[in-house]
Formats: C-alpha cells, sequence, structure tokens
C-alpha cells in the first residue's frame, strides 16, 4: 500500500498559494500585514515575484511531502517494517486490510496538520518574529496563515487515497 500520493502533495503545495492569495489580499489581513511587516507599495514593487512565487512553490512543496508521515497514521506502521511492506510479515497485511481506511478524512487530516500550525510553525515564526522585533500582530497574521494552511494541506493529504 503506497501512502505517497504525488498528486496530493502537488495539489497541497498549490494550496498554500491559493490560501496565501486571499489571505494576504488587502480586504483580508494583507493590508495589517503590510503595517506589522513595515512593507510598502514601493518595497513591493520592485520585488521579483517569479521567483518569490516560484520559491514560495517549492517550499510549500517541501512541507507538504513531509505532511504525510504526520497526517496519516498507517505510515507509522510502514515504517515499523522499514518502509517497505514487500519484505514485511504476514500480520503487517492483515493489520493493513483492517486499518488500511482507519483516520482517512479531511477532517482528521486538517486536525494534525493544526496541530502542526500551532506546535511547530507557531514557535518558529514567533521567535523569529521576536528577534526581529515584530509586533505580536505580525506573529499572529503570519502564524494564522500557517496554521490554516497547513490544516489544509494536511487534510487533502490525508484523505486523497
Amino acid at each position: 500500500m503506497d501512502f505517497f500520493n504525488i498528486f496530493a502533495i502537488l495539489v497541497a503545495a498549490i494550496s498554500a498559494l491559493v490560501i496565501g492569495f486571499i489571505w494576504y489580499n488587502p480586504k483580508v489581513f494583507g493590508t495589517a500585514w503590510m503595517q506589522a511587516a513595515d512593507m510598502t507599495e514601493e518595497k513591493m514593487k520592485g520585488a521579483n515575484m517569479v521567483k518569490i512565487f516560484g520559491l514560495a512553490l517549492l517550499f510549500a512543496f517541501l512541507l507538504a511531502t513531509a505532511l504525510p508521515g504526520i497526517v496519516i497514521h498507517q505510515m507509522g506502521a510502514l515504517s515499523l517494517v522499514g518502509g517497505d511492506s514487500v519484505n514485511a510479515l504476514p500480520s503487517y497485511e492483515a493489520f493493513m486490510l483492517d486499518y488500511s481506511e482507519a483516520f482517512r478524512t479531511f477532517k482528521h487530516g486538517v486536525l494534525h496538520g493544526v496541530i502542526v500550525g500551532v506546535f511547530i510553525a507557531l514557535p518558529i515564526l514567533g521567535t523569529n518574529a521576536l528577534f526581529e522585533r515584530k509586533s505580536a500582530k505580525y506573529i499572529l497574521i503570519n502564524a494564522g496563515y500557517w496554521i490554516v494552511t497547513l490544516g489544509i494541506m494536511g487534510g487533502i493529504i490525508c484523505a486523497w487515497k
């Protein structure tokens, strides 16, 4: 049984950009983020947007690649047999017949994605922002984006079989 679905990974990575377009829109958090980040229209105009969005997609792809091991519980059972079910004992196959679909829902993936956002993304972003002397507003806007995004990414990856 293969739990690494490249299509789910790609869609999850793309979802990070889609959510970002919404989250950082001036009608949502974009204006507040610009103020908190000390960002101006002039600074934004001088940017290489192809490079920024290309790298953002690459980074989202890397995150999405790491999520199956976190949001799909069956990956833990696969890791116990060395990552190759061909070499597993017959009990592994029996276990997977019984539990291969357990907790493979969008909702469950969202739960684990949000947990990753709160317990990994928030502390990393928060620590950086503190040393950069950024405000709580800046931390909340950016961490909020990653909490929501990792939730959606986790949901996509967990549910897509």
